[in-house]
């Protein structure tokens, strides 16, 4: 099997991404269209980490996304349970192994995103993009990150979504269902698994839907925008807790 079933098993995702990691980076950027930069630069943006603050990225993949929540002088760990996209980011920073005390302020380390390998109240801050829709159980996810982020910490999620205009949500299933597929087969070292994406997209939540199951999963403040006309969702919320309250504030 080079692609996993819509029932998520972790097995089947985690091979299907250790497939896909020589091209990953590329092929997004292609497929996008350049977006994927802009949704980057937004969801770092949104987790506004600072100097002495400890981001989890989870689902991280290469660490790509990961770079820029180091900027300012934030240290970042780059989570994922492939362990293909996690030997592929590590050794385009020149490095040789997981763990340790990082590559170029990201330590990658290996997690399941329903069993976290972090003590509770680690994070001041925690992010996943593109990845709570290829998770089993994202209720349970979504509650394990809450269980790892300080009181009053972020968590922001960057996500493939619903466009609003009925529209433009016609034209972008046309092009995830059948263009997608065909430009992945030219670039991609696994293109079935764009299948799988294309698949998992339009069968995931909107942006109300998503923001009700990030509520009930404990969080609270919970608010989104849309981005490139609704094709992504930037959700952020809040942990309850001193440091909570970010009245007046964008996401």
């Amino acid at each position: 099997m080079t692609r996993a079933s819509l029932d998520k098993q972790p097995r089947e995702v985690a091979a299907m991404f250790d497939r896909t990691a020589k091209r990953y980076d590329l092929v997004n950027t292609v497929l996008s269209l350049g977006q994927d930069r802009t949704w980057r630069r937004a969801t770092a943006a949104a987790i506004d980490a600072g100097p002495g603050e400890l981001v989890l990225d989870l689902a991280a993949g290469t660490g790509t996304s990961t770079d820029a929540f180091t900027m300012y002088g934030a240290r970042a760990i780059a989570c994922d349970f492939s362990l293909g996209m996690l030997r592929t980011g590590v050794a385009r920073r020149g490095g040789s192994g997981l763990y340790g005390g990082g590559v170029r302020g990201v330590t990658f380390i290996a997690g399941d995103a329903l069993r976290l390998p972090f003590k509770s109240e680690t994070f001041d801050a925690v992010t996943i993009s593109f990845g709570l829709r290829n998770v089993a159980d994202p209720a349970q996810a979504l509650r394990e990150m809450l269980r790892v982020t300080k009181p009053g910490g972020r968590l922001v999620i960057c996500e493939f979504s619903r466009p609003p205009a009925r529209w433009f949500d016609l034209v972008y299933s046309q092009y995830l269902m059948r263009l997608l597929p065909l430009v992945a087969r030219l670039l991609s070292s696994n293109p079935d698994s764009y299948e799988y994406l294309a698949e998992s997209i339009r069968a995931w939540p909107d942006q109300a839907a998503l923001a009700k199951l990030i509520h009930e999963a404990g969080w609270e403040k919970v608010a989104w925008r849309n981005l490139t006309f609704g094709i992504v969702a930037l959700h952020r919320a809040f942990k309850p807790g001193p440091g909570a309250a970010r009245p007046g504030e964008a996401v």
